[in-house]
């Protein structure tokens, strides 16, 4: 009889050490996908989520301290287009490079729900999901649609003249009017890389 008590109890402690190595390698596990997870992933995971959330809206604060809600609509390689929302009945698109997000201001609801796996959906794998901010700005310039772009420095009205590998030059003129030659004020060339928001 106390043979059986011996091995019931060993039996019981083996199992009991199987379950904490259990529990520790799905932690791990947790922990490393975690770790694999980008901005963007975040950003995907929430629009994803949008449908089941209590407010699909993302707050955004952005490297040049601008703070800003909007309401994704599609993703790229490395930018999001979305509509701004401000309150008012219309709203305005723009265009967010990813690495101009310095945070996020997000809910207890949509932490959780940025923190799941990305979806491979139809949409990840579509053709916007692979083009490049470059792209984006070349169907701008394509269009003559005039627009503004905030920088690191500051904004600036106009329309996109030309677009390059990674930077773009920028006809400067009076938001709201066409692009003439006699309403330039000036030619600037940006880099990519100070490119905070394309208002549209």
């Amino acid at each position: 009889m106390r043979w059986d008590d011996l091995f019931d109890d060993l039996e019981s402690q083996l199992e009991q050490e199987i379950g904490a190595d259990d529990v520790d390698f799905r932690a791990e596990e947790e922990r490393l996908r975690l770790a694999r997870l980008g901005m963007r992933d975040r950003l995907l995971s929430l629009h994803a989520a949008a449908t089941i959330l209590s407010s699909p809206v993302l707050r955004l604060n952005l490297r040049d301290g601008t703070r800003l809600a909007v309401a994704p609509t599609t993703f790229g390689r490395d930018w999001f287009s979305a509509d701004i929302v401000d309150g008012g009945p219309r709203s305005r698109g723009c265009i967010v490079p990813i690495d101009a997000i310095a945070g996020l201001t997000l809910s207890r609801e949509q932490t959780d729900a940025s923190l799941q796996s990305p979806a491979d959906d139809a949409a990840e794998r579509s053709l916007s999901a692979r083009l490049g901010l470059g792209f984006v700005l070349r169907d701008l310039c394509r269009r003559r649609h005039g627009l503004q772009v905030n920088l690191q420095d500051g904004s600036l009205s106009g329309t996109i003249d030309r677009v390059g590998r990674d930077h773009f030059d920028l006809a400067v003129h009076e938001a709201g009017s066409a692009r003439r030659a006699a309403a330039v004020t000036e030619y600037r060339v940006l880099r990519f890389s100070e490119l905070i928001l394309v208002r549209l």
